[in-house]
């Protein structure tokens, strides 16, 4: 089906008027989110297999609400690819015929390729492969058993090593240490057989994001974790649940129409439309939203306070969901995982040659610190930031505003410095400063508005809301240089951008 998008000029609403219009119902429909492709067909006397992907036309002049035929279904000939977009051979259907089009081209914006079939209505042509399923040798869960048992063996193995070397007398101990330097390169050999070990079983474990390209430690996939999901979802909805706000709240109904329209707009993407999206207000004054790897949505009524429109909504759901997409849950256990096997033996180490067990706890100590603000952190702020660019595509896609992706981050650091909140360093954050995150989203946000020109999005009007922004801020301190800070801050916060900003037409209003 084709999915036809009704544009409109109308302007932005504030988020609190939002909830309290009506508008017309999302004209993308449920059955847009399965690709419809034609029958799998192999090429004779070739083992090249034509993947099938979905293009979607945005046709923002058609205004009449009819769903007519797909505009193109074509295959992919991924056989003799060169740097990932050279080489193919697209080969395009209309009613059952097959021909070649000589005129198609491939367009790319930042990770994501766009095909162009060479005519004026541009089409969003977008493939995507699926990895190899890798088996692993136990299920996460029983990891997080096995885990505290295996650093247990390494503690008694380590004490055990170094009561043995204070029993041995000193004759002994001294033909010990001549028999490692007699067999020392013996030794170097079986630590570099066991290093090697380590190297091939990290590469032949390496898989690439079907979204970024992204190469990637990905020993443990979803369905690994779908017991632990389980157990999590169960758990917040115990937590939570005489808190939820019914399906008829209009503050439900406005996050449900923007999840909505995300996934519409981005079903050709089998990451998005083989995941059962569910959403979960609760209503709880934390700014926070998250999305468990099974697709259960959960947003605060903080974060909805937060916001200043539903570009912002938009985007921060779709952070939200790129991190689900990206398989961020299964990649950091992964390389948590691996990086267990070497801190395993540098703590047997430290339970071997510490003299006492007090300075053994602490040399265990410092290593779990030294982990976590060296590694986990700053490998977390990372992965925030691969969401935070991926989510700015899929907002592009469906044609937010994405220039309100930096302003959100902007008023979020203008309210900690207003409301004297003391300030996290970053290193010591799993997520990038406030600041930082608007820097790096106004850097990738000429490639997401190129890509939302691509899409037939309507244009966005002028001036940019961040310019907005800034002379709000200009006029705050000005002001409170003139000693007027209390008030323009109460004039200031929440800034709003009602008469610059175009609201998405799928989700108006309720």
């Amino acid at each position: 089906m084709e999915a036809v998008l009704h544009v409109s000029r109308r302007r932005i609403w504030p988020l609190r008027k939002l909830v309290t219009v009506t508008c017309c119902r999302n004209t993308f429909q449920r059955s847009t989110l399965k690709p419809q492709t034609l029958a799998p067909w192999r090429k004779s006397g070739s083992k090249a297999l034509y993947q099938p992907i979905t293009c979607f036309r945005r046709d923002t002049n058609d205004l009449s609400g009819t769903l007519g035929s797909p505009v193109c279904n074509a295959w992919i000939n991924e056989v003799g690819m060169r740097d990932g977009i050279h080489g193919r051979t697209v080969i395009s259907f209309n009613n059952g015929q097959e021909w070649g089009n000589p005129h198609a081209f491939l367009l790319g914006v930042g990770d994501l390729h766009l095909k162009s079939p060479g005519h004026p209505h541009s089409l969003i042509c977008r493939p995507f492969h699926t990895s190899a399923r890798r088996n692993v040798l136990l299920p996460p869960y029983l990891w997080i058993f096995i885990k505290p048992a295996q650093k247990l063996l390494a503690i008694i193995l380590g004490r055990s090593v170094r009561k043995w070397w204070k029993s041995l007398p000193s004759n002994k101990r001294q033909l010990f240490k001549e028999n490692l330097k007699r067999n020392k390169w013996k030794l170097c050999a079986s630590v570099t057989a066991l290093g090697i070990v380590f190297v091939l079983f990290y590469f032949t474990n390496l898989d690439e994001s079907p979204i970024t390209g992204r190469s990637r430690l990905l020993l443990f996939r979803k369905e690994h974790y779908d017991f632990i999901t389980t157990c999590a979802y169960e758990s917040l909805m115990e937590e939570f649940k005489d808190i939820m706000l019914p399906k008829k709240d209009p503050l439900y109904q406005l996050t449900q129409k923007t999840v909505d329209h995300l996934i519409a707009c981005n079903g050709d993407l089998p990451e998005v439309s083989k995941v059962e999206w569910v959403v979960h207000v609760v209503e709880k004054a934390d700014i926070n939203a998250f999305v468990l790897p099974n697709g259960q949505i959960f947003v605060f009524t903080g974060m909805l306070s937060a916001v200043e429109d539903a570009h912002q909504l938009a985007f921060i759901l779709s952070h939200e969901l790129a991190h689900v997409l990206l398989d961020h849950t299964a990649e950091m256990a992964s390389v948590n995982h691996f990086l267990d096997f070497f801190l395993l033996i540098t703590l047997t180490m430290i339970w071997a040659l510490c003299p006492a067990d007090s300075l053994a706890i602490v040399g265990q100590w410092i290593q779990s610190k030294l982990k976590e603000y060296i590694f986990d952190r700053p490998f977390s702020r990372t992965l925030e930031a691969e969401a935070d660019r991926v989510g700015l595509q899929l907002a592009a896609k469906a044609c937010v505003d994405v220039r309100a992706s930096s302003v959100f981050w902007k008023q979020m650091e203008l309210s900690e410095t207003l409301g004297f909140q003391p300030r996290i360093p970053e290193w010591l954050s799993t997520h990038p400063s406030h600041e930082n995150r608007a820097e790096y989203l106004d850097r990738h946000i000429p490639e997401a508005l190129k890509l939302r020109e691509m899409c037939n999005c309507p244009a966005l009007p002028l001036p940019d809301p961040r310019l907005i922004f800034n002379l709000r801020v200009k006029e705050l301190l000005q002001s409170s240089a003139d000693g007027q800070q209390h008030s323009v801050k109460r004039d200031l916060l929440p800034i709003r951008v009602d008469d610059t900003v175009p609201l998405v037409p799928a989700i108006k209003a309720i």
